[in-house]
This record gives structure tokens, sequence and C-alpha cells, in this order.
């Protein structure tokens, strides 16, 4: 099977031209201009790209398809979800297993990957560590050696539940250390969130409003720097996910500047969404924007596009995780019971494409590098996913920089009855997205089949290790001899 795009402007995140590109087998087979060779015949698929980019699909580092929570399950499941997603022009996403306490870890990584078999785009896991003994030091070593998963995630919120404390973190980023994998945190002080909830709920602060509130910019600044330092002292490379505010940017920026291996993602929400609504008269329209952490005043997001520019933050993400106006009617009486989570998988690309690349805040090529590069290289996959390169996967999107489209929950494909982008116009769309070397959607039309997405193998950092050993011992002090 072949697939021949003709005429279109090549963008990875370091070049820039005008090349056709042909896909063999599902694998990129040339790139180059006016290709001809013995695999372009009468049964190979043309799409003329002319006045279009041709781009690497995108990858959505941060997800959770039909994820229990809350006391219900994300309306959206790995089919519905993966195909939003290629809609959109996201070709890979990589999802979270996330144990129940006292769960055994490999038994819940079983459970999440046959979730995932009905995927129509290909995927892969972080598993979050919510408890600790001896078998989940092991279960670690044979998700890291056996199944490909190199990230490992740590909630330092929910209290109650899923939150690990610093004991937890510490021998969880030890582990990882050893394994070559890197640690991922969702950083808020989860004491201080039941702390102000608990004060809020006393003052009869019951609605979305106190969501906000009980869950301030210092408390998730407090959380990313000893998270932060734990890495630090421990020596293993950290990834702080959804970062929303200017207090957890600084933390990850002073440690950056330091030459510590700190990596930031931040959500296209976050970017574009301010605190305001969470005031709306609505009691459904501020509750369907209940997600941690929360958006923030205007302020943060320019802080965070600047860190976004300036390489502080390295990835975007959505953190899809949709419940609809039913579920989150369960906290009608108390905001600490909403379900928290929002959409965006379809949305990400063009939003961000809209206002980045049309204001002038990130190049065309910085584009392509947040929104797939950079996960690709960070995750250890690249150059199979995240490039343009012979031999890697036919994961392409074509992208037209003058069409439009308006955003709405009326005509997306996600499986959510609200969109937080509703009525938002962008330019630049995608207008044709190639999996494993195969069209799935064109020009409005999704044609994504259930269940051929695959499991994405991402092998452990060991080389890295190797050489921060070395210097370890380099540096080490000399034993003192008292007598």
């Amino acid at each position: 099977m072949s697939l021949h795009i003709k005429g279109g402007t090549i963008i990875t995140s370091d070049h820039t031209f005008v090349a056709d590109l042909l896909c063999v087998d599902g694998l990129i087979h040339s790139i180059g201009e006016n290709i001809s060779n013995d695999r372009i015949n009468k049964d190979t698929e043309v799409i003329e790209a002319d006045g279009c980019y041709v781009m690497p699909g995108g990858i959505d580092p941060h997800t959770h398809m039909e994820l229990p929570f809350m006391g219900t399950v994300a309306s959206e499941d790995f089919f519905t979800g993966t195909s939003a997603g290629l809609a959109g022009g996201t070709t890979m996403i990589i999802d979270f297993v996330i144990p129940n306490p006292q769960q055994d870890i490999m038994e819940a990584y079983h459970q999440w990957r046959g979730w995932a078999e009905k995927a129509a785009s290909d995927y892969s896991f972080h598993v979050a560590i919510t408890w600790w003994d001896e078998s989940v030091h092991k279960a670690m070593e044979t998700l890291v050696h056996d199944y490909g998963v190199n990230s490992f995630k740590h909630f330092m919120a929910y209290k109650g539940a899923i939150m690990a404390d610093d004991e937890m973190l510490v021998n969880s980023f030890q582990r990882a250390r050893e394994l070559g994998a890197i640690c991922t945190v969702h950083a808020e002080n989860g004491e201080l969130v039941f702390h102000l909830q608990q004060k809020l709920l006393e003052q009869g602060i019951t609605g979305p409003e106190g969501h906000p509130l009980s869950r301030p910019p210092a408390v998730e600044g407090e959380a990313a720097n000893r998270a932060i330092r734990i890495a630090q002292v421990i020596g293993v490379p950290i990834y702080v996910v959804h970062t929303s505010c200017n207090d957890s940017l600084q933390a990850i920026t002073r440690a950056r500047n330091e030459g510590q291996r700190v990596f930031g993602e931040v959500l296209a929400g976050h970017l574009l969404i301010d605190d305001s609504v969470y005031t709306h008269p609505d009691w459904d329209t501020a509750a369907a924007y209940v997600m941690s952490p929360p958006f923030r005043p205007k302020a943060h997001q320019a802080a965070l596009w600047r860190g976004l520019q300036a390489g502080m933050l390295q990835t975007t993400a959505t953190d899809h995780c949709c419940f609809c106006a039913p579920q989150k009617q369960m906290g009608r009486e108390d905001f600490t019971k909403i379900p928290n989570g929002t959409a965006g998988i379809e949305d990400r690309m063009q939003v961000l494409w809209h206002h980045g690349v049309n204001t002038g805040r990130l190049t065309k090529n910085e584009f392509v590098a947040v929104t797939s590069t950079n996960a690709a290289k960070i995750f250890n996959i690249y150059p199979q996913k995240g490039s343009l390169s012979e031999g890697a996967d036919a994961d392409i999107i074509i992208w037209d920089p003058e069409r439009e489209r308006t955003i709405s929950k009326e005509t997306h494909h996600q499986n959510v009855d609200f969109n937080i982008f509703e009525g938002m116009t962008v330019r630049g769309v995608n207008q044709v997205t190639i999996s494993q070397g195969k069209v799935v959607y064109q020009d409005g039309e999704l044609r994504t089949e259930r269940g051929v997405g695959r499991y994405i193998n991402r092998p452990a950092y060991a080389p890295y290790y190797d050489a921060i050993d070395k210097q370890m011992v380099r540096h080490a002090p000399k034993a003192v001899s008292r007598n």
C-alpha cells in the first residue's frame, strides 16, 4: 500500500522545504522533489498538497480515556477519543494507567491495555504510582524491561485517594532512576487543597467558584518546587504535567537555569482560558470548566506563553478527560465532588496554530516541536514518531493555513456535551490526517477504524543514567580516615 503526497511544503521542527513524500506499508519511504520510482504505480493513492503544509502528526502526551474517577467514568473511550484526535491532527496519545491504592500494578496495566484495544490511533501509557511496597518496586522493573514503559506518574493531589506523599515520591523516584525512567508529577499540594476545600465549605461556598479558590497558584508552585528538588537530590529527570501558573513555571525555569533535567507541559486550555469561567451564572456551564489545576487569571496565561516561547515549557497537551453535564451534577451541592476534567484533543492543534503561529508567538517549526517532536524526544520514541524522515511511521497531517473553522460541541467529534473553546473561530485547519500510512480523515470526513491503533513501546534512558553515575563517582569526595 503506497501513498504519494505531492507539492506540499514540508515543515518539521527544524526545516521547511517544498517536496513530495511517499509512504509505503505504513512508513515514510522517501522525501524529495518529483519522486518517481518503482514504488509508485497505478494503485498508489495521490494527495495534492499545493498551498498546504505537510507536518508530523500531533502527539498528545496527556490524556485520560474512559478513566474511572470520582465515582464515575469519563465519557470518552479509546475509540471515540482517538478518533476525535485524528480529526484534529493528533496521531498518537500517551494515556495513563492509574491503579487504585493497593491494586496490583500489573493488574491495572493489563486492565488499561484491554480498554485501549479499541483505539483508532497509536498509543502508549504512563503508569501512576499510587501506593508503595516491594511489589510496586518489582512491577516498575517489569514495566520498563518487558512492556516499554519509561515514565511513571505521581499525583501530589487528591488526598485520601491516589495522592503520593514525599516518602512515596522518594521511593518511586529512586526506583525510576535505577531503571532509566522519567518521573512525571501532577504538582498540587494535596494537604493544602484539602484544608482549603474544608474552609470554603464551612463558609458556605459550594459552587464551582470554590474550585479555583481551593487550588490557588501557590499550591501548585509549592508542589512543583518540592518535586523538582526531590528529583534534583536523587538525580532523576522530571516532567511537570499541566503547568498552569507562573508559580510552577518559575520553579521549572529556576531548575533548568541551574542545569537540572526538568521538562514542562502546558495545556492548550491553560494558555487561552481564564478563571472568570467559574463565576458564570449558569451552574452547568461553570462546572463544565472544573479541572485540576483550574484555569487561572489572565496574567498567568501571558506568563505561560512566554515560557513556551522561551523553551522553558517544551510540550503542549490537553489532559483530555471528559465528563458530561449529568456527571458534573454529582457536585451540585459540593464543588469538591464535581468530576475534574475537560476535553480538547480535537482542538489543541488548531487553537495553538491560531493563537500561536498566526499571532507570531510561535514559528511554524516551533509549532511542530511543541505539538509533536518534543514529546517524541522526551519520551524516547523519536524519530519513529514526531518526525518526517525516511523510515519513520507515516503519521502525517496536511494543514490548510487559510481555512477557517468555528469550534462547537454541535460539530466536534468528541464524545462530550460541552466544548471549552465553544464559538472560537480559528484560521489554520487540519485538512488530511494520515495514520500508519492510511488516510483516516479528509475534508471533514472521518474514516477511523476500531482497534487498528498500536501500542508503542518506549525504551528506557539507560545511557543518560550511566553518564550521571560516572560523573557522580568522578566527583565523589574521598572517605576520611578517622582514628
